[in-house]
């Protein structure tokens, strides 16, 4: 076996950077040209089209056109900025095809296609691309395996996307950077000091400090301190909830739980709408390395894990919203409500919820003043980076924790790891307490807790501490503090929907919220609505145990749907 073939390559992941490395090697995958057998499989799912030259076939964040198959003439895609300046991505012979993982889901593409003679293709649209991928099992594989290059390559080789203008370190730039890269979003950064570019577009558009930052998008759009949620909605992520659409299941929260439920849902012909208010992937997706994943010898990072899943359920036709806060569940009346931040609602005949847990934050005087200045709650590639070569404080003792240590400690000079108790024994995996006692830059703190925060505008300074065992107190001198102190159930939401929860927060299932023996053992109090994941009371907070929920409560969901429709037709009759 030679390495061109597929069989010997590993699966592509849409945000794994080493997947970028060899990508010039790989033209072959990035941009097939289809035979013509496989021409002929494709038109039975096609719709002919032919443009004149010169024409817009698509335009950047506009339009979605699904997969574009080019049959004679060219097809040339490239991209714009703010300041008028166009790159060319790619030319399209003969045989190839357009698209990329956004395209699985209708959502616009960051490019624009312009015809390049007389233009005859093939266009199937996101519907028609998923049923192609159904039924065309090898040709699908092709299909998939080019489209999650081809993401990679924007993200990594080909910057495309927003352009994010701001200085260094401001709070609301740290924040769109962290949403772009925890849910796979092609983007640059530039520095208006430094970089005469994005000065001008600070001449042009910047007149307060309230404007920080700008974001040039791909259609030449310039926008001043943008929502997460007005990001969503020009990039796509965010699609339009109406009132008409009555979905079969309403995932709330997209980690490994939500994800499995929306794949196994949507894979057997329930149409699913998944609500994540930041970041598909949840806790696991900010985790930096999973070792004892089931099928992963080498490891797997959390993002990649999860972007795997995302991918999944795009194939299948789930439907993903973020950002997409949940504020309340109504369920007094049928179909099911879930209204979410803007006011609007989504509505469904049954409700998965999935929404895990929130952070725990340490009670400190201004500890909301320095989030994104140097406080942070999870460590991925983009924290990383700012505190390369730099002394790190953090603070936990739990898997998450260990696995956090053990990353930033390849890119920080210091990791300064702090736990109250006497040690890691009780609550981290032996491989990572072994993993961390190797690291030399990571120095453990035990019985030691926070007690303050030092710091000016421009972002943390100082992170003092106190002893649990009566010694002297410590003050690391760091910009960069580290929380991973455990995380609440993300439960108050549905208090107006009466679902029952422990004591805790967490939500009861089965006989401890029903009475009743058998049948559906994930349901809530509520009929309909069932838990699953780190939200449940009684769930194994791991992320095969997640994975393992997702995946059972789609049975359970069937039986209920089926109960209904028995009973709506018993009703008619």
């Amino acid at each position: 076996m030679n390495d061109s073939t597929p069989e010997s390559l590993p699966e592509p992941s849409v945000i794994d950077p080493r997947y970028l490395i060899d990508l010039k090697t790989r033209g072959h995958q990035v941009y097939p040209v289809l035979g013509e057998d496989e021409l002929k499989r494709i038109r039975r799912f096609a719709t002919g089209r032919a443009w004149r030259d010169g024409d817009y076939v698509f335009r950047a964040l506009v339009d979605s056109p699904g997969m574009v198959v080019v049959l004679s003439g060219q097809l040339r895609c490239s991209r714009s900025n703010a300041l008028g300046q166009r790159v060319e991505v790619h030319q399209f012979e003969p045989g190839q095809f357009t698209g990329e993982v956004s395209q699985l889901s209708g959502r616009p593409p960051l490019v624009d296609g312009v015809a390049v003679g007389h233009l005859e293709a093939l266009v199937l649209d996101p519907e028609a691309l998923r049923a192609l991928l159904m039924a065309e099992a090898v040709l699908g594989e092709r299909v998939m395996r080019a489209f999650m290059l081809r993401r990679a390559r924007l993200i990594g080789e080909q910057p495309t996307g927003p352009i994010l203008i701001g200085p260094p370190g401001h709070p609301r730039l740290f924040e769109l950077e962290s949403f772009l890269s925890r849910n796979a979003q092609p983007y640059t950064r530039r520095d208006p000091a430094s970089d005469p570019e994005a000065a001008q577009l600070v001449r042009e558009h910047w007149r307060q400090e309230h404007d920080w930052p700008l974001v040039a998008m791909p259609d030449g759009f310039v926008i001043k301190n943008p929502s997460l949620l007005e990001m969503g909605r020009f990039l796509g992520t965010m699609p339009r909830i109406t009132r008409e659409m009555v979905y079969d299941v309403l995932v709330v929260g997209a980690g490994p739980a939500g994800l499995a439920t929306a794949v196994y849902a949507a894979s057997e012909g329930l149409s699913v709408m998944v609500l994540e208010q930041r970041a598909y992937g949840g806790q696991a997706g900010a985790s930096a390395r999973i070792e004892n994943f089931f099928g992963f010898p080498t490891g797997i990072s959390g993002h990649a894990l999860v972007s795997r899943a995302f991918v999944q359920a795009s194939k299948f036709g789930a439907e993903v919203a973020i950002p997409a806060p949940a504020m309340r569940l109504l369920c007094r009346e049928r179909p099911l409500r879930v209204e979410l931040d803007d006011g609007s609602c989504a509505r469904a005949r049954s409700v998965v919820l999935a929404a895990g847990a929130r952070y725990r934050k340490p009670e400190l005087d201004d500890l909301a003043r320095f989030e994104g200045r140097g406080v942070y709650y999870w460590a991925s590639p983009v924290e990383a980076k700012v505190c390369r070569q730099q002394t790190v404080v953090l603070v936990g003792g739990g898997n998450s924790a260990g696995q956090a240590a053990v990353y930033l400690a390849a890119h920080a000079h210091t990791v300064h790891l702090m736990v109250r108790s006497s040690g890691l024994e009780a609550s981290m995996s032996s491989y990572l307490i072994e993993r961390i006692a190797a690291t030399a830059n990571i120095v453990l703190h035990t019985r030691l807790e926070l007690a303050s925060l030092e710091g000016d505008d421009a972002g943390l300074e100082r992170v003092h501490c106190r002893s649990r065992s009566g010694g002297p107190p410590v003050v690391f001198d760091s910009h960069h503090l580290f929380l991973f102190i455990g995380a609440d159930p993300n439960s108050d939401w549905l208090l107006e929907c009466g679902v029952e929860l422990d004591r805790k927060g967490f939500v009861l299932t089965g006989y401890e919220a029903t009475g009743r023996h058998g049948g559906r053992d994930l349901e809530t109090s509520v009929p309909g609505v069932f838990a699953v994941g780190d939200l449940r009371a009684g769930s194994t907070k791991r992320v095969a145990a997640a994975a393992g929920e997702g995946a059972a409560v789609v049975a359970q969901v069937h039986r209920f749907l089926a109960e209904q429709q028995q009973e709506s037709s018993a009703g008619a009759d």
